[in-house]
């Protein structure tokens, strides 16, 4: 008995051996990332417990160490994802009380940097994949600097994490600056309403 693809005369394309993946899968990150990621919750009391929080750290630093050693010695983003790396576990070892990683809605609303003005030699500094080996890549600009951009898998995690850009430490979060309420118009004892009180 011949199988599906033989019978209907479908060819898989043989993997490239030169190809490597993008990046590693992230989804049991992301899985504990919904324990300790408090911002879209409705309960303003709720506190993650400090071991799903250093759990996250550690997940994605072993990522980034894994995207890291994929690249090889000679790669550029060695010391990024170094850097990367030592701060997450760091952050593990004594992990904050709340996470202060941006909100899904700061995510959503990054610039999105279209392929056509995408060129061949441009790649994210996290997993130093050219953008355009991707089919249809999602690519995001920072709002700290017009030339960080990075595919939104890459940064994404991080951003949820911190609320920095990775390559500069800038915070991405505009602190809301409290404005005193207008003063209040003066009523005028001489004006007559025909309204007495």
């Amino acid at each position: 008995m011949a199988t599906y693809e033989v019978e209907h005369n479908i060819t898989h394309p043989t993997p490239s051996s030169t190809h490597r993946p993008r990046r590693p899968d992230l989804s049991t990150f992301f899985s504990t990332l919904e324990l300790v990621d408090t911002s879209n919750t409705e309960n303003v009391h709720a506190v993650p417990i400090p071991g799903d929080i250093s759990a996250a750290f550690r997940m994605l630093a072993d990522a980034f160490e894994r995207m890291r050693q994929d690249a090889g010695d000679g790669a550029d983003n060695g010391d990024l994802l170094e850097n990367l790396v030592e701060t997450l576990l760091g952050e593990a070892d004594a992990p904050p009380k709340e996470v202060k990683g941006v909100s899904d809605e700061f995510l959503a609303d990054l610039e999105r940097v279209p392929r056509k003005a995408l060129k061949k030699d441009m790649s994210c500094p996290i997993c130093n994949n050219p953008f355009l080996d991707d089919e249809y890549p999602l690519v995001v600009r920072l709002p700290c600097h017009k030339s960080h951009i990075f595919d939104l898998e890459c940064i994404q995690p991080w951003l949820k994490l911190h609320p920095t850009c990775p390559l500069d430490r800038k915070n991405l979060i505009k602190k809301k600056e409290v404005t005193p309420p207008p003063p209040k118009e003066e009523e005028e004892d001489g004006e007559y309403d025909d309204m007495y009180a």
